[in-house]
C-alpha cells in the first residue's frame, strides 16, 4: 500500500460526498429566504429564523457526533447520518407552511451536523499524516465549490423553475452524497492506528459522561477565531440575495458566487502546501486583511462590476483562511480525538453562523444592509485579535517553554 498516496479512490468519493452534501446546503441556505417571504408570505425575520433554527439543532447535536462515531463506528454513522439527511431533504416536498418549516429545518440540521463531521473525520484518516495540510486543503475545496455552486444553483432555479424544482435538486444531490458516502472505506492501516489509540466500544467502561468527551479542548481557541468569521460571513450568504435587490443588482447575484469561488478555487492548491511548507501564520494574517477589504468593497458596491469584484476578493480570503483554522484545530489533538477536533470547530463555527444570521439580520432591518456589511468588515479585523492571542502567541510561548526544557535536560 503506498501511504504516500493522496488521491486514493476512497479520497475522491468521501471528497464528493461532501461536495453533494454542502451543495444542498448552500442552495437552501440561499434560496430559502425567498421562498420563506414569497412562497409562505413570511418576514424577513422570519427568513433569518429558519437559518437559526437549522444551526441550533447543528449545535446541539454536533458535540455527540464524535461519541457516536466512537462508540459504534465511522462508518455506520457516516451511512445514518447521510440517511437521514436525505430523507428530511425529501421532506420539505411536503411543507405546507411556516410551522413545518422550521420542524422540517430543525431535523434537518441535527441530521447535517452529524454527516459532515463524520465525512470530515473519514476524509482526515484517509489523508496521509505528512500531508495533512494540503489533503485538508482539498477536502474543503470540495466544500467551498459547492459554495459557489450551491448559491448559483439556488437563485437560478428558483427564478426560472420554482421552489420545488429547488427541492427536487436537493433531494437529488442528498442522495448523491449518501450513494457516495456509503461505499467510502478509511485505509485498513488507518482503522489499526484508530484502534490501538480508542478502546473498542465492546470493552469501554461505562462512564458518566463528561464535557470532555463532547469537545476537545486544544481545538477551542482556533475554534473562536472560527466562530467569529463565521459570524461575519452569515451575512454573506444569508442576506446576499435580499441586498442585491435593495441595489438593483439581483441579477447578478447568482455571478457574484461564481466570482466568488473562482477565487477560491485557483489558490487553494498553493495554500495547501504553504500550509505544510511555511506554517499557518505566514497565511492567516494576509487572509484576513483580504477578507476585511472584500467585505467593506461589498458594503459600498453599487454597479456590477464593484460587486463581481469584491465577490472575487471575498473569495480570496475566506477560502484561504477556512482549511488554515481546520487544519489548526485537527493537528492540535491527538490523533485518536481529531474527529472530537473537527466536531468542535465546527461547533462554534456553526453558532457563529446562526448567532450572526439572526444578530445581523435584526441589524440590517435597523441600519441597511450597507451598514450591516461593515460591520461584518470590523468583526472580521477582529478575528487577527483573537487569533493571535489565542493561538499565535500561545504557540510561541509553548515553543519557548519547550525549546527552554530542552536546553536545560542537555545540560546547557
Amino acid at each position: 500500500m503506498n501511504t504516500n498516496k493522496l488521491w486514493s479512490a476512497d479520497f475522491i468519493k468521501i471528497c464528493l460526498s461532501s461536495f453533494f452534501l454542502f451543495f444542498s446546503f448552500y442552495t437552501l441556505a440561499t434560496a430559502l429566504s425567498v421562498y420563506v417571504t414569497d412562497g409562505l408570505g413570511g418576514t424577513g425575520t422570519q427568513a433569518g429564523l429558519s437559518m437559526t433554527v437549522f444551526v441550533i439543532a447543528s449545535v446541539l447535536l454536533r458535540p455527540f457526533a464524535g461519541q457516536l462515531m466512537a462508540r459504534y463506528g465511522e462508518r455506520k454513522i457516516v451511512i445514518m447520518s447521510l440517511l437521514l439527511f436525505l430523507l428530511f431533504s425529501v421532506a420539505y416536498l411536503g411543507v405546507f407552511g411556516y410551522a413545518m418549516l422550521l420542524l422540517v429545518r430543525f431535523f434537518h440540521g441535527g441530521t447535517f451536523a452529524i454527516a459532515t463531521t463524520s465525512t470530515n473525520t473519514t476524509a482526515i484518516g484517509i489523508i496521509p499524516e505528512h500531508r495533512k495540510g494540503e489533503g485538508i486543503s482539498y477536502f474543503s475545496l470540495f466544500m467551498s465549490l459547492a459554495m459557489v455552486i450551491g448559491p448559483f444553483a439556488g437563485l437560478t432555479i428558483t427564478t426560472h423553475g420554482g421552489f420545488t424544482a429547488m427541492f427536487i435538486l436537493c433531494a437529488l444531490c442528498s442522495l448523491i452524497a449518501f450513494v457516495l458516502g456509503a461505499s467510502t472505506k478509511r485505509q485498513k492501516d488507518v482503522l489499526r492506528s484508530s484502534s490501538a489509540n480508542n478502546v473498542s466500544a465492546d470493552t469501554m467502561p461505562k462512564a458518566k459522561l463528561h464535557w470532555r468527551d463532547l469537545v476537545e479542548r486544544k481545538a477551542i481557541p482556533i475554534a473562536l477565531s472560527g466562530f467569529v468569521v463565521a459570524f461575519a460571513y452569515s451575512g454573506l450568504v444569508t442576506f446576499m440575495s435580499v441586498y442585491t435587490q435593495e441595489q438593483a443588482l439581483d441579477q447578478y447575484a447568482s455571478y457574484f458566487f461564481v466570482c466568488f469561488g473562482i477565487m477560491i478555487v485557483l489558490p487553494r492548491p498553493i495554500i495547501g502546501k504553504l500550509l505544510d511548507r511555511v506554517g499557518e501564520h505566514v497565511i492567516v494574517y494576509p487572509s484576513i486583511v483580504i477578507f476585511t477589504v472584500g467585505m467593506l468593497m461589498l458594503s459600498q458596491a453599487s454597479s456590477p462590476a464593484s460587486l463581481l469584484l469584491s465577490g472575487g476578493v471575498i473569495g480570496l480570503g475566506y477560502g484561504a483562511l477556512l482549511p488554515c483554522f481546520q487544519t489548526i484545530a485537527v493537528l492540535a489533538a491527538p490523533v485518536h480525538r481529531r474527529g472530537l477536533a473537527t466536531a468542535t470547530f465546527y461547533l462554534l463555527f456553526d453558532l457563529g453562523y446562526g448567532i450572526g444570521s439572526y444578530s445581523l439580520g435584526a441589524l440590517a432591518s435597523g441600519y441597511g444592509y450597507r451598514a450591516m456589511y461593515m460591520l461584518c468588515a470590523v468583526i472580521i479585523a477582529a478575528s487577527s485579535v483573537i487569533y493571535f492571542i489565542l493561538h499565535h502567541k500561545r504557540k510561541r510561548m509553548t515553543t519557548e517553554a519547550d525549546a527552554e526544557q530542552a536546553l536545560s535536560t542537555s545540560g546547557y
